[in-house]
């Protein structure tokens, strides 16, 4: 049976010499727990200052709409079709070198970006961007798994989990920072002083850590396999939105996609050393953290899309001050990942699973109070409730999927968790957009006649939806001052009944999300609050 190997060379048998300091250092699970914390924040913060940076992009580049939602698109598509090879890589050739390689790759593709000069060559780039984060992304649970004792995990999941909500949480302030006071390149060139010294750094403490599997085939189809289904599925629906949610395109490419992977579900069902063991989902706390994971940032990422449109194109604020406003957010992260990792060491993730859930759901429903002038005090509770729930469940959901697989198999749950973050948080972005578009088609025309704007022009204007659903209103230098002001008018109530449709389906979604956690999860801790470790580890 295939088993760890981890550098522990700072516990010497009796008699032997006493470690070295380098041996006690790589020993050191809180060191390995830093390293990679560079890492995933640097990835995470490059995800959050992009999407400021976008914008800028286009207008510097000279770039169309569609070849600015490529920039996204490919660092998604290259992410989903390498997050689960990269954690099978590093579980069988070693996790601190491909970690290692992850960071250094996406420093240096980061740079790249910025030297680029071309929409042609960001978007590029931005797809190498997202091989190498899924080379890095993975490795950082598998090798937090491999050192951390079974009590110890899950309050080393919820410090990761912290780092990375409090990144992404971040982005908007250090992307809007950036683009405003330097130039769109400098949200790209940040990462290569970040990865310098994670590189240093995670060299210097990380450990050696890999399966002793001894010599056999590498599941070549199943790379393939997984590969091709992921980009076809993700490729769906990051198109839906543009393509129409009912279009042949977008089911084409989901059902291929789904077609795919069912195929690599019954190959690696018969391969003897499969690249996602599928023996991994026998495990009911391992499937329903999945699920719980993709819904998590679905409303996390999909709500902050949102959010951000609200915040600057319909109150006016500037990409910094947005990001001052969404801080009880980040504050909020910083607070709930800790604390959920305690809860979740105490209770298992049973209790914090659906009560993030709960409070998520609360979040969007209490969103439900805004209008386009509201106060900031209808504003913080909800982020600070959106803060508090992300940051449980992700702890939470982290535990219940890398701490229930096998520790040979840790960097391949890694890769599973991250893949449905990924997906979760497209999702959230793709399906949220066309729920706040087509509330706003099917509202404008009416909400811009009750605001006073004349019929016909109300009509006229009716067309500008996909602007208005950006929170844009569709306003021209001529137009009197009154009629200015009845279409803005006019033009905010449509974007916020939008919103608050995307709310309420997001709330529903939490609810759901909830009772499957509470449904599906058993205790995960024994009379004596040891956490269970899955058989074969």
């Amino acid at each position: 049976m295939p088993s760890t190997s981890v550098d522990h060379s700072a516990l010497p048998a009796s008699g032997e010499a006493p470690p070295t300091a380098a041996a006690r250092r790589r020993s050191n699970p809180w060191l390995t727990l830093c390293a990679v914390a560079f890492g995933l924040f640097m990835v995470q913060l490059d995800g959050s200052v992009v999407a400021i940076a976008n914008p800028e992009i286009g207008r510097r580049l000279h770039a169309s709409t569609a070849e600015l939602q490529w920039v996204t698109n490919s660092y998604l598509l290259a992410l989903a079709a390498t997050l689960i090879l990269g954690g099978k890589l590093g579980d069988r050739f070693g996790r601190r070198a491909f970690y290692l390689v992850g960071v250094a790759g996406f420093a240096l593709a980061s740079v790249a970006i910025g030297l680029s000069g071309s929409i042609t060559g960001v978007v590029a780039f931005r797809a190498l961007q997202g091989v190498f984060g899924g080379l890095l992304m993975p490795n950082t649970l598998g090798l937090l798994r491999a050192v951390f004792p079974p009590r110890r995990f899950a309050m080393a999941v919820g410090i990761w989990a912290m780092v990375s909500a409090v990144s992404t949480a971040l982005g908007p302030i250090v992307g809007g920072l950036l683009v405003e006071h330097v130039n769109w390149q400098s949200v790209f060139y940040i990462n290569l002083p970040i990865g310098v010294l994670a590189c240093a750094f995670s060299a210097f403490v990380l450990p050696r850590s890999k399966n002793s599997t001894g010599h056999h085939r590498f599941d070549v189809t199943g790379v393939v396999l997984l590969a091709l289904g992921l980009i076809a599925v993700v490729f769906g629906v990051v198109k839906g939105e543009t393509w129409g949610w009912t279009s042949a395109g977008t089911w084409g490419a989901v059902l291929a996609g789904a077609l795919v992977l069912a195929v690599f579900v019954r190959v690696e069902t018969r391969t003897e050393h499969p690249l996602l063991p599928m023996r991994l989902f026998r495990s009911r706390p391992l499937a329903v953290g999945a699920v719980v994971t993709a819904l998590n940032f679905f409303v996390m990422l999909g709500g902050i899309f949102f959010i951000m449109l609200y915040l600057q194109n319909v109150r006016g604020l500037t990409p910094v001050q947005a990001g001052v406003h969404t801080l009880p957010l980040s504050l909020a992260s910083l607070v709930a990942s800790p604390l959920g990792a305690a809860l979740t060491q105490r209770f298992g993730a049973r209790l914090c699973m659906p009560l993030g859930m709960l409070l998520q759901a609360a979040a969007c429903l209490g969103m439900l109070t805004w209008s386009g002038d509201s106060a900031y005090a209808t504003m913080w509770p909800p982020f600070v409730a959106l803060g508090l729930g992300v940051g449980m469940v992700m702890s939470a959901s982290s535990d219940a999927i890398v701490g229930n697989a096998p520790v040979r198999d840790a960097g391949v749950a890694g890769g599973l968790q991250a893949t449905t973050l990924q997906i979760g948080g497209a999702l959230g972005t793709s399906v949220l957009v066309s729920v706040i578009s087509a509330r706003v088609g099917a509202t404008l025309r009416t909400e811009l006649a009750g605001a006073g704007v004349p019929q016909a022009l109300a009509g006229k204007l009716a067309g500008a939806e996909d602007a208005v659903a950006m929170g844009v209103a569709p306003v021209s230098g001529g137009m009197p001052e009154a009629l200015r002001a009845a279409v803005v008018t006019g033009s905010e109530r449509a974007f916020m009944n939008g919103l608050h449709t995307s709310a309420v389906a997001t709330g529903v979604l939490c609810l759901l999300g909830a009772l499957l956690a509470a449904a599906g999860l058993r205790p995960s801790r024994d009379a004596g609050g040891v956490h269970r470790t899955p058989a074969g580890d």
